[in-house]
């Protein structure tokens, strides 16, 4: 991959960060109105609103304004379906509203989320959380940063000091069972265990300190690619649970604050089978 000028970095930043707020705007807009939501549902526990397209359409018109000739991977729009560019042109990976169920329920736990990525990684993202007025934000070898203060992981310490975050859905013959064991090994360790339903948030969360680490056992990449860029830039680790070459695709995630944590999550949940 070619170098990337802090000139190009920052400009990128400033169009995730603009498009991350347009989205969100639409989330403040929607977030009021008694019926602007027209639901559709797309499997259980899976649902699509007015609101995700709207907040979609928002981000992707500053994106592609901006940025003609870069690509896009977005939930809404399917773009992406033929996989990640061969050599190093940019995309921008969306989720115009990471967390659609807790909106259609009042709450505050979602976010707009916009990566770029360059080479198979994230270089420049921001997660906008309209409820809380919260901004994460990161550039690649420029920090972490939460609403313009520079943010940092927690100090490592054992799972039974931990907070530890999870996903989990019901999508894609996800095995229930599997997760309720892990849910009960990772109890059994003494951790304290959240559950926040979208994941960019939890990211966000371990990147600012507030956890000690996150596992899902599927995400798709827009669910992640901001908020793996704001947490190694934070200090933080991000993997597979498999231990597998993480990359812009389906699969594991596995989030920590150091190193030995990783380990301490990992052995928990294979432990569990």
């Amino acid at each position: 991959m070619a170098a990337i000028s802090d000139t190009e970095l920052g400009h990128w930043l400033a169009t995730a960060r603009d498009a991350a707020s347009a989205a969100a705007e639409v989330h403040r807009a929607g977030a009021g109105r008694i019926g602007i939501l027209r639901a559709d549902s797309k499997g259980f526990s899976d649902f699509v609103s007015r609101v995700d397209l709207d907040a979609q359409e928002a981000a992707l018109s500053i994106i592609r304004g901006r940025h003609p000739d870069h690509l896009v991977m977005a939930e809404e729009e399917g773009a992406g379906d033929d996989g990640l560019p061969e050599d190093d042109t940019p995309i921008w990976v969306v989720d115009p509203l990471d967390g659609t169920t807790n909106f259609l329920h009042g709450h505050p736990n979602h976010a707009a989320s916009v990566a770029l990525a360059v080479g198979g990684r994230p270089v420049a993202a921001c997660v906008h959380a309209s409820a809380t007025s919260e901004v994460w934000e990161a550039r690649e070898g420029g920090g972490a940063w939460r609403c313009g203060r520079r943010i940092r992981v927690s100090e490592p310490r054992e799972l039974p000091q931990s907070l530890i975050a999870t996903g989990f859905t019901f999508k894609g013959g996800n095995d229930v069972d599997r997760f309720g064991r892990q849910m009960a090994a990772m109890r059994r360790t003494g951790a304290g265990i959240r559950r926040c339903g979208a994941a960019a948030i939890d990211l966000c969360y371990v990147a600012d300190g507030r956890y000690e680490g996150f596992w899902e056992g599927f995400l798709n990449p827009w669910d992640f690619a901001a908020g793996w860029l704001v947490v190694e830039e934070a200090g933080g680790v991000v993997q597979r649970l498999e231990e597998e070459p993480l990359t812009l695709t389906p699969g594991s995630l596995l989030v920590a604050n150091h190193p030995d944590t990783s380990t301490a999550i990992r052995d928990t949940v294979r432990s569990a089978g």
